[in-house]
């Protein structure tokens, strides 16, 4: 069994085998060696929509959670606004990244930024995670994560619309967000403050974002 599935204590969910199954080899991937293991990831649910972020910080490598602290919070009080609180997310929605082990830390402070080599050996699990959920909306939350969906383009531009990508001959929405860190000034000024504004009302009216909201009703 996946061990999230074990420490959350959610084995009554409805956990995907083919999921199961590739996290249970994505736990024992030590294909970079700059990379803090074990791996991270959400809860093997196959739902309609997945969000990639970018790389576990070094509490998500501790507990094991994508987005469990800081930015999280903030992330996660975004999705509430839209109707979908943290636990319903959590459940509902394919949760991956663009890579799985925390990178370290900088020598002068913050976060290293994996590498070219570290995104690729990572890339192969993201294509496979594409291809067992097959979603209809993908939610990048910041750069780096926009730039493995999106191709590299002005934060700008990929925030605030909703926009077509192509995997394994399937199309599929994208709506891109800002990365929610405290350190980031882009939400809080000017063009970033409307267009998550823009962003966050595109999600809500989404069909597949309201299909989450009437689950989360459920798990209320």
């Amino acid at each position: 069994m996946s061990r999230y599935v074990a420490s959350m204590a959610d084995r009554e969910l409805p956990s995907d085998p083919e999921l199961m199954a590739l996290q249970d080899q994505l736990g024992q991937c030590r294909a970079c060696p700059q990379m803090v293991a074990p791996p991270v990831y959400g809860l093997p649910v196959r739902s309609a929509v997945m969000m990639v972020g970018q790389a576990p910080g070094v509490h998500e490598q501790q507990t094991l959670r994508p987005f469990a602290w800081t930015a999280g919070r903030r992330l996660f009080n975004w999705f509430d606004s839209v109707g979908v609180p943290e636990r319903a997310f959590r459940r509902s929605v394919y949760m991956t990244a663009v890579c799985r082990c925390f990178p370290g830390k900088k020598p002068r402070g913050g976060d290293r930024v994996p590498d070219k080599t570290e995104i690729a050996n990572c890339r192969r699990w993201l294509d496979a995670e594409f291809s067992i959920v097959r979603p209809r909306l993908v939610i990048p939350v910041g750069r780096l994560a926009i730039e493995s969906i999106l191709g590299r383009m002005p934060l700008a531009q990929a925030v605030g619309r909703l926009l077509e990508r192509d995997a394994d001959g399937r199309t599929f929405d994208v709506l891109a967000l800002p990365h929610p860190s405290g350190a980031s000034t882009w939400t809080h000024t000017e063009p970033g403050k409307s267009l998550l504004v823009e962003a966050l009302g595109l999600l809500e009216a989404h069909p597949d974002w309201q299909g989450i909201r009437t689950k989360a009703g459920g798990m209320a």
